[in-house]
């Protein structure tokens, strides 16, 4: 395999899993960016970016909706396929949408769809404790997982809108425990959603897996933003950690290029982009 991508022209192996996990031991920040399609992925593979993920988050920013809700699994594989023409060296992640993996079959048909169909290399799922069955599921079929706390937009209906979770101590702690059950159960990844710092420090802290965040604080292992976002592209108002990173930029590489070297550095998030 290796000598397959020497004559691509590549200097170092793909990320992997293992690639990630050493990243965090060692302190190396993690930089994570949404894509959607096959150029853009290409310019956020040229940044250095060492995951990508196809979110269902193109709900939003690619078909209009108001909510992830709509997107389906022949959406993901779409966007997954053409997101991974486009990458080289960085790790693709793929999210399930909603109602994908209600039950540990279902989850299962569904992964191996977006890994054999749609080319991840791994699926993200949304959900605490109720989701460790799917996630011990998916693990013992050889499945990468990342799970996913704190803010969940599959279930943006129910919570009541797009909030801060965490900031009652009570709830803070169950997301902790949360995280290390998932952990156990064998997610590779947990991402963290809006949550303040301290408890995005803490989870962060307590875990062997790469904890990434959006809008979790400067002290996880890794941050994640949406590639239309960090570009600027996103009208209207945008939260609170979502930085522009095109203001000042010459292109859109170069925006992608600053973000990547702003998390790498510890610059970004800023206090400005956070929650207490």
């Amino acid at each position: 395999m290796y000598t397959q991508l020497e004559q691509r022209g590549m200097t170092e192996p793909p990320i992997n899993v293992s690639t990630l996990q050493k990243m965090k031991h060692a302190g190396q920040p993690i930089a994570c960016i949404t894509a959607y399609d096959a150029s853009y992925a290409a310019l956020v593979d040229t940044a250095g970016a060492d995951l990508v993920l196809v979110g269902d988050s193109l709900g939003m920013v690619i078909q209009g909706h108001d909510t992830t809700i709509p997107v389906t699994v022949d959406d993901i594989i779409y966007h997954s396929k053409t997101v991974s023409r486009g990458l080289r060296r960085a790790f693709l992640v793929a999210d399930m949408p909603f109602m994908s993996y209600t039950k540990p079959h279902i989850a299962l048909d569904n992964a191996v769809r977006l890994m054999q169909e749609g080319g991840a290399m791994m699926v993200k799922l949304e959900g605490g404790d109720d989701q460790v069955e799917i996630v011990e599921h998916l693990a013992r079929h050889d499945i990468p997982v990342c799970a996913h706390l704190g803010l969940k937009p599959q279930s943006v209906h129910k919570i009541g809108g797009f909030k801060v979770q965490g900031r009652d101590p009570d709830k803070a702690r169950e997301m902790l425990a949360s995280a290390k059950r998932l952990q156990d159960a064998g997610a590779d990844i947990v991402l963290l959603e809006c949550v303040p710092n301290e408890a995005g420090k803490i989870i962060a802290e307590a875990l062997e897996v790469p904890v990434i965040g959006i809008g979790a604080g400067p002290d996880v292992d890794g941050q994640i933003l949406v590639l239309y976002d960090l570009l600027g592209i996103t009208q209207g108002r945008t939260p609170k950690f979502v930085k522009n990173f095109q203001v000042g930029c010459h292109s859109p590489l170069a925006a992608l290029q600053a973000y990547v070297s702003e998390v790498k550095d510890g610059s970004y998030p800023g206090p400005e982009h956070c929650f207490s």
